[in-house]
């Protein structure tokens, strides 16, 4: 009977270092970094958008205010799976408030009052900024060869572009 040695596996010092998730150590890094700003973001936009939903008053009150409260879950149920997409792949995440505010791109609204088409506005292009962070975060997946990301960021795409297609259809009747 032959007895089989396990094949041992080098690696070259030419070789970039890779993660337990199998992706370099140089794209575990970047990626991290994105998904922090980009968790931040989500934050900072579930806040405004609950802001908003507590906030809102007019004749179309009802609407507009379950609207963003759908609009808040959506952007709630993303920030777990960010902040865990992080963790799965070796880095870090968000730990505090002041993390999230050194890391956000979006800007606060902290306004005593806002009208409700102002408030539909500025979701709608802050929704817009964050499809752009979305895409450019894509590409940084891409280019790590982090397909598992870039696949919940391709649902998280279309589910803002269906939070601005809502924000911009009510937007041009107020």
């Amino acid at each position: 009977m032959k007895t089989m040695t396990p094949s041992r596996v080098t690696f070259s010092t030419d070789q970039p270092r890779v993660a337990a998730s199998g992706l370099a150590d140089s794209a575990v890094t970047e990626i991290s970094q994105e998904l922090r700003q980009l968790l931040a973001d989500v934050f900072a936009l579930y806040v405004k958008t609950k802001n908003f939903h507590w906030h809102m008053s007019g004749r179309h009150f009802r609407d507009y205010h379950l609207l963003l409260d759908e609009h808040g879950d959506q952007l709630f149920a993303m920030t777990d799976d960010i902040a865990e997409r992080a963790r799965k792949i070796g880095g870090t995440s968000l730990r505090s408030i002041s993390d999230i505010a050194r890391n956000q791109r979006l800007q606060d609204n902290d306004a005593e009052k806002v009208s409700p088409k102002d408030m539909l506005t500025e979701l709608h292009s802050d929704n817009q900024l964050l499809t752009k962070y979305l895409r450019h975060t894509h590409e940084v997946c891409d280019q790590g060869n982090d397909v598992a990301t870039a696949s919940l960021i391709e649902n998280w795409i279309d589910e803002t572009e269906r939070r601005i297609w809502f924000l911009a259809e009510i937007s041009q009747e107020i």
